[in-house]
């Protein structure tokens, strides 16, 4: 199945990053966290992408174009200018890069892509969040309902530490815990075709007229995603997320 990925955005909060790259090229563990998110569907079989591009667009383009190189021993016969790899890759995605504008919004970014995915349900979300999702489960369930979109419903880690008080006492105290209360969007959306024709144009925000008109018409539903998701915001994500790579990334299924 298709997949459009968003990474056109400006990425403000992560400026320490994002004056030289954009955010989704920044690095967790080595590889740019567009890669994480892409290794997360092609685990599932979609390897099919389609990148939204916007700010500093020439940066995502120059890593896929020199993919292969960056990603390989090889030895150069400078005489011949001859190129013999040693090792390789074995990545076999296909890799469509759009540029859909410095200042489009999230739903315009989606406008743009609708002649490249045609009449076709694909899959999309953003570039700069990660999960444990189970893609199956997911396609499941957009496909058990029939309606136009499925959101993946998550529940975000608390900002600040939890304490539970009994009175004056404190029952009981969790670092930053995941909320158990209260869903979010966290991407990771199923959508129909027709879906496209709710969206303007390029000053449309995907989150403001065409998910609310979906709602109205009966036509979004949530899958509700209990795992790990996490969203790179603030270069206090990014350090969280380099932690848990080390650690071993549970989004790495």
């Amino acid at each position: 199945m298709k997949v459009i990925l968003l990474a056109g955005g400006f990425g403000t909060r992560l400026a320490e990053y994002t004056d030289v790259i954009p955010k989704p090229m920044v690095p967790i563990g080595g590889k740019p966290i567009l890669w994480h998110i892409m290794q997360t569907y092609a685990r599932f079989g979609h390897k099919d992408f389609y990148v939204a591009l916007g700010y500093k667009a020439e940066v995502i383009k120059e890593y896929f174009l020199n993919y292969r190189a960056l990603n390989a021993n090889f030895t150069v016969d400078l005489a011949s200018g001859n190129v013999r790899p040693h090792q390789v890759d074995p990545i076999d995605w296909q890799v469509t890069l759009v540029n859909t504008g410095d200042a489009s919004m999230t739903g315009g970014r989606v406008k743009r892509m609708q002649s490249f995915i045609g009449n076709e349900t694909c899959m999309l979300t953003y570039g700069d969040g990660v999960a444990d999702v189970d893609l199956d489960a997911l396609l499941a369930f957009h496909r058990s309902h029939g309606k136009m979109v499925t959101v993946s419903a998550v529940r975000p880690a608390a900002r600040f530490g939890e304490l539970e008080l009994d009175g004056g006492r404190v029952a009981s105290f969790k670092e930053k815990p995941q909320l158990h209360e209260g869903w979010i969007n966290g991407g990771f959306f199923v959508i129909e075709p027709r879906f496209f024709d709710l969206i303007a144009g390029d000053g449309t925000l995907l989150e403001r007229e065409p998910l609310e008109q979906a709602t109205k018409a009966g036509q979004l539903m949530a899958y509700r995603h209990d795992g790990f998701w996490h969203c790179m915001d603030t270069k206090r994500d990014h350090e969280l997320l380099e932690s848990l790579w080390a650690k071993g990334a549970p989004w790495a299924l």
